[in-house]
């Protein structure tokens, strides 16, 4: 027994009972709540699945939050469209952050424990978390300003560390700009493209190579929406321009899919296009590093 234990007694009251905690209760009410969250993360997949507009908004979504899993960008996509940054009630006042009066949280999916299926075959449990965009707060802490690079440093990093070799050719068939050749294992660039134009064809053949690579029964028809969306994904992080890209004719394999099959194949775009935007990070800090030393002096 502590001899804090005394704070958390009741007052006596006549006839007063003692209150335990009903564990039965808050499991029912946690459950409730998973099940509302996993109810909006399929009426979401639906609406996804089926209209163009809001499929380029759950990229959109993806390009601010690279890091979400699919299933969680489709809750944020639901609940608070332009958010940009998340966090819980006590790490935004570990910021010093107050959320403002009023404001309702976000309600998203993190891993719990792990259990054993009957099976035999292990299972994570999932819990919602409860969080807020910094537009909800009254955080007047700015983003840290991009990194002002140029075309050749941002192309630089679309390449850096590729999965495969990268080739310039002066032709490609049908006026592509980039084509990736799996027999060879090898991307080819037509040569004299402008910059954004190299972006954009470029993104799209890397996506190729690494849904190529992950998966044996790759086909580029198979992949070539997934690859579409990837390169969206990038270009839209980077700032490339995306307003050629069209999604108004969503393919079946996409709009005849359950939720499961749904999300399984937005999460794959998902994690290629973290992949991708990871290495460019990677290779952009880089170009930060000197110059942040040189501002210092």
């Amino acid at each position: 027994m502590s001899i804090f234990d005394d704070l958390f007694e009741p007052e006596a009251q006549p006839e007063q009972q003692e209150r335990p905690f009903d564990k039965d209760a808050w499991a029912e009410k946690k459950q409730a709540e998973r099940q509302e969250v996993y109810e909006l993360a399929d009426k979401t997949t639906e609406e996804v699945s089926t209209d163009g507009d809001k499929y380029r908004n759950f990229l959109d979504v993806k390009s601010r939050l690279i890091h979400y899993s699919a299933t969680n960008a489709l809750l944020v996509l639901a609940q608070k469209p332009l958010a940009t940054q998340l966090k819980d009630f006590n790490a935004w006042k570990k910021d010093g952050v107050s959320i403002r009066r009023g404001e309702n949280h976000i309600k998203i999916l993190e891993a719990g424990d792990s259990y054993e299926r009957g099976d035999g075959s292990i299972g994570t449990s999932w819990n919602v978390k409860h969080v807020f965009d910094v537009s909800q707060t009254t955080s007047k802490i700015k983003a840290a300003a991009s990194v002002n690079v140029d075309d050749r440093q941002l192309l630089k990093a679309l390449i850096h560390k590729s999965p495969v070799p990268i080739q310039g050719v002066d032709e490609l068939p049908r006026g592509m700009g980039a084509y990736y050749d799996n027999e060879q294992k090898i991307i080819f660039v037509r040569r004299g493209m402008e910059a954004h134009d190299i972006f954009r064809s470029l993104s799209k053949e890397l996506a190729h190579a690494e849904l190529a690579l992950s998966s044996p029964e790759y086909s580029r028809e198979s992949a070539g929406f997934a690859a579409y969306s990837v390169s969206y994904v990038v270009c839209k992080r980077y700032g490339v321009d995306v307003s050629a890209y069209d999604f108004s004719a969503l393919p079946d394999s996409i709009r005849d899919a359950g939720p499961q099959t749904v999300r399984a194949a937005l999460n794959e775009i998902s994690e290629t296009a973290k992949d991708i935007t990871g290495r460019m990070n990677r290779a952009l800090e880089q170009v930060k590093a000197p110059r942040a030393k040189e501002q210092e002096r």
